[in-house]
């Protein structure tokens, strides 16, 4: 078995960016922003994202901050996207004007796509107008341990690898800046998968030690502290970063930690296929049925968002009943339809299902259950009633759960996909 140092640099090296591409696209960065930048007063345009921290992967968002005068745009915050258009739109041809929290534009050139994003230029996090004022604060952070830049791209790798990447409300995982925080406070990423391996419910991960030797779960407020792991924000005390983490996402991760750790390897880097990942784990007694979902148009998070719900939906519909679910995951790229799959077990289920009623000692519940339920009977103190099952296969529950209103309103279409 190779040693976790070797695996390391093997990954690292993989997820590097190739020089050509590399280089082309900071070449067109670099235009782009001395073209917004000429000129210009008031505004300045600054690299941003990864790429102003250095811990870009192979595939990296592009991001463009313009930053706006504080003390001239401080009132002015909701209509900085608006002043932002018309400079750019003097300026660039195909300018495409996204929504957000606050609005934001996207240039395409050739194959690559640049996201210019308004920003008041704060000193500090209290000054924001909005939350994204706040990434040039978290940048200048993270730069402060650019020792550690192949350790956060190893984090963030890692995380894309095992479907638990992103903050996104259809997500719910580890955003980047997270994984940049804890390998910052970890010192290493070796250090932070072995610490995360051991990892209880509500760890609190302080990188600027603000509540160190303090309770934080009494001055920090607890709707902010209901993640399953806290970090608290360097630049932003009384944030929580890794608020949107959900548990499904935590315990993937440190799970993935104690398997990497106990058979190291670089296939933990590489984003597995879904489908043939649900494939390879059909066997005898299982059944695996796919659901492709086509998104409806709209903002990214809540297009995601709807269709995260339509696949909670089909997956508690299952659960309710009592189809054993083995395992399900649901992927989407934010080009194609979502795909959900569900891998059960083929046992089948008892043709009736026993429903629990009311205490016999309550005779008015009682009996109108009788009048409800055609076979009733007691057991204990109770009255049950035996109803033929209306699902006894899995497939027909899902043929009939992806027509229902809930479904329909979530999704453009929904289908059972062959496999």
């Amino acid at each position: 078995m190779k040693k976790l140092k070797e695996v390391l640099d093997e990954a690292l090296e993989e997820m590097q960016p190739d020089k050509n591409y590399e280089r082309e696209i900071f070449e067109k960065l670099n235009l782009i922003i001395k073209k917004i930048n000429k000129n210009q007063k008031g505004v300045k345009a600054i690299l941003g994202g990864s790429g102003a921290k250095g811990t870009w992967l192979k595939t990296f968002d592009a991001d463009i901050f313009a930053l706006f005068d504080y003390k001239k745009f401080r009132d002015k915050s909701g209509k900085l996207p608006d002043i932002l258009e018309k400079i750019l739109r003097k300026k660039f041809r195909n300018v495409a004007r996204l929504h957000g929290s606050r609005d934001y534009f996207q240039i395409k050139q050739s194959n690559f796509t640049f996201e210019i994003v308004p920003i008041l230029r704060i000193q500090k996090a209290g000054q924001a107008g909005n939350i994204t004022d706040v990434s040039p604060l978290h940048s200048r952070w993270v730069r402060k341990y650019k020792k550690l830049a192949n350790d956060m791209k190893l984090a963030k790798q890692f995380c894309q690898a095992q479907n638990v990447y992103g903050a996104e409300s259809y997500i719910r995982g580890f955003s980047g800046y997270v994984c940049e925080i804890l390998t910052a406070y970890y010192g290493s990423f070796a250090n932070l998968i072995k610490n995360a391996a051991k990892w209880n419910s509500k760890v609190v991960v302080d990188a600027q030690g603000y509540y160190r030797g303090k309770d934080v779960f009494k001055l920090v407020n607890t709707s902010k502290l209901i993640s399953p792991l806290i970090v608290i924000d360097p630049v932003q005390k009384d944030r929580n970063a890794a608020a949107a983490l959900s548990v499904e996402k935590f315990e993937a991760f440190k799970k993935a930690a104690g398997e990497f750790l106990r058979k190291p390897s670089k296939e933990f880097f590489v984003r597995k296929d879904l489908k043939i990942s649900f494939l390879k784990d059909k066997a005898n007694n299982k059944e695996l049925i796919a659901v492709k979902a086509g998104p409806l148009s709209g903002k990214i998070d809540v297009v995601g968002g709807k269709l995260m719900k339509a696949y909670e939906f089909l997956k508690n519909e299952l659960h309710k009943h009592d189809f054993g679910i083995i395992k399900t995951d649901w992927e989407w790229d934010k080009k194609n339809d979502a795909i959900f799959y569900f891998l059960l077990d083929k046992k089948p289920l008892p043709k009736f299902v026993e429903i629990e009623g009311p205490p016999i000692k309550i005779e008015q519940h009682a009996d109108s259950f009788k009048k409800i339920h055609k076979k009733t009977f007691q057991k204990g103190n109770k009255i049950y009633a035996l109803e033929q099952r209306k699902y006894p296969r899995p497939m027909d529950l899902l043929k009939d759960s992806i027509k229902s209103q809930f479904v329909r309103e979530k999704a453009k279409s929904i289908k059972i996909e062959a496999l």
